[in-house]
């Protein structure tokens, strides 16, 4: 298939637009870490439990982004075997984040729904894997890719090591109470999340563009 952002094919982005999205992210993170202040100061009862802003807000922005991924898969049909890997991704975190509610069904339920998801998407992206590799070439020299990248080092490997008990521990000792550790990891955790959705956001913007270029 083939795509736009070439040398030949240009798509610069005008100062202006630049600046409209920056101020917009910047308001919808500094909005992420007003709701998790507010949670933390209004409602201690839920704070970062599975009722509270910041774990809502986590299931929203992952939600956000499994949608925009078949948006831009199943509508624009631009980079459909990469989308739909970011689909698995972004879906299969969306349900991990519902295993409090998933495990009054049974236990490891969400597992099973993540099983479902995964495997069959691997298979598909390994049976098309050339066209994935040829796609994968579009993307991973867009911001998207990289601001996606980020979201999930975020996610996946510095909020797990910031949230240690062990971390936490160490720094308050004999203050340390787990809500400390809950906060740090779970707005962490949200960080990464709205940097992902901030990436496919930016996909589909690139996508719209390449696809309003072909028709």
């Amino acid at each position: 298939m083939p795509y736009p952002p070439t040398p030949q094919h240009p798509w610069p982005i005008s100062f202006t637009a630049t600046c409209i999205r920056a101020t917009l992210y910047i308001l919808l993170i500094a909005g992420m870490a007003q709701g998790a202040y507010l949670e933390g100061l209004h409602f201690p009862e839920v704070r970062f439990s599975e009722r509270g802003f910041t774990e809502l807000a986590q299931s929203a922005v992952l939600l956000s982004a499994s949608l925009l991924l078949l948006y831009t898969r199943q509508v624009l049909k631009v980079l459909p075997t990469v989308t739909l890997l970011m689909f698995a991704f972004t879906f299969s975190s969306f349900i991990r984040e519902q295993d409090y509610w998933l495990d009054m069904v049974a236990r490891h339920t969400w597992k099973a729904i993540v099983a479902l998801i995964v495997f069959p998407t691997l298979f598909w992206v390994i049976r098309e894997r050339k066209r994935f590799v040829d796609e994968f070439r579009h993307y991973v020299n867009s911001f998207s890719f990289g601001l996606f990248a980020a979201g999930v080092l975020t996610t996946y490997v510095f909020s797990r090591l910031y949230g240690r008990s062990a971390f936490w521990e160490a720094v308050l000792e004999e203050s340390y109470i787990r809500t400390f550790k809950d906060a740090a990891e779970e707005i962490i955790e949200l960080l990464g999340y709205t940097l992902i959705l901030i990436a496919v956001i930016e996909l589909t913007l690139l996508a719209r563009r390449w696809y309003l270029a072909r028709r």
